[in-house]
């Protein structure tokens, strides 16, 4: 039995007066009315109407019930307009994760421009260094950096590729001089950075002479960005920084770049959500924003790296 179905049937029959009216503005028949308040009745153990061949009257418990239904109704009618609009209006709250370095230099920001333009979503960010289980449902979206994603059931879009560069401090380049090759790094103290997209102990350098995989023996290692940029600035080595958390200290001159013609680690950036049927609006325009927007700010990024490599470049040239 529908009960939902009868209740609605119950409800219309007694608004239009007949289980013959009834029947044809539910475009159906006099006997389908007639049996669902039946059914809705034998259900409840209870009449709800008396009939006769010239009215309908409520008995006492039907008024009663009557009256809980057309609330129940409402509520059913409301909720499935709210959620219909749901797929049209961003509304509602946005459950994000994303790696901790990618969330606080990238996502963050874009939740600011994001929520100017939709101001009825309220954003939950969750910051990790783990890939996230959208099917746990505690993510509406994750946005991760990787080399590539394996197959899987999660829907996913491209928003960009980004890469790594070499950086150390000043002083540190005053004491221990500066690697000219990817070799001479053996000999310098180097920090590295354990990530989910790559091996910490493995730089992969691409540089004028190609591609160069060396196995590094840091005495320092941590697993989020900002600490190692902390590490860096204080002296204790060379460490592999993605742009994004590098580009900062570099501008300012607390970070110098070594091996500048050398990038490492090309990662992209994804953004994951569970399913493709019935995207709400807040997941649909969210995802679309980032797909547009973080483009534009890792060519930003790219472009202000080119400019602190030209003053760098000139600098030396004029020593």
């Amino acid at each position: 039995m529908d009960t939902l179905q009868n209740m609605r049937v119950f409800t219309r029959v007694i608004e239009a007066g007949s289980f013959t009216a009834a029947a044809q503005s539910m475009n159906s028949t006099t006997g389908a009315m007639s049996r669902a308040v039946s059914e809705l009745e034998a259900h409840l153990r209870t009449r709800l109407m008396n009939r006769s061949t010239r009215r309908l009257a409520l008995t006492s418990a039907g008024e009663r019930y009557l009256k809980r239904v057309r609330q129940i109704l409402a509520d059913i009618d409301g909720a499935e307009e709210e959620a219909s609009c749901a797929h049209e209006h961003p509304t509602g709250t946005l459950r994000m994760s994303s790696f901790a370095s990618v969330g606080q230099h990238y996502i963050l920001p874009a939740i600011a421009r994001y929520r100017a333009l939709y101001p009825d979503v309220k954003v939950e960010l969750t910051l990790s260094q783990r890939m996230p289980d959208l099917f746990e449902g505690s993510s509406d979206v994750a946005v991760v950096s990787a080399g590539a994603l394996s197959d899987s059931e999660v829907i996913s879009h491209k928003l960009g590729e980004t890469f790594s560069i070499l950086c150390a401090s000043p002083e540190y380049i005053r004491l221990r001089g500066t690697p000219d090759v990817p070799a001479d790094l053996a000999q310098h103290d180097c920090l590295t950075l354990q990530t989910p997209a790559f091996p910490a102990r493995e730089w992969t350098l691409d540089g004028p002479e190609g591609r160069e995989t060396l196995q590094i023996s840091g005495t320092v290692q941590v697993n989020i960005a900002e600490s190692l940029v902390v590490a860096i600035r204080e002296g204790m080595g060379i460490g592999m920084l993605p742009l994004y958390a590098a580009i900062e200290g570099l501008r300012n001159g607390s970070l110098v770049r070594v091996l500048p013609h050398h990038t490492l680690q090309r990662t992209n950036l994804y953004a994951l959500y569970a399913s493709r049927k019935f995207v709400d609006a807040k997941t649909r325009t969210w995802v679309e924003f980032l797909r547009a927007h973080l483009p534009d700010v890792i060519a930003r990024d790219e472009a202000l790296l080119a400019d602190v490599d030209r003053t760098r470049a000139n600098v030396l040239r004029a020593a």
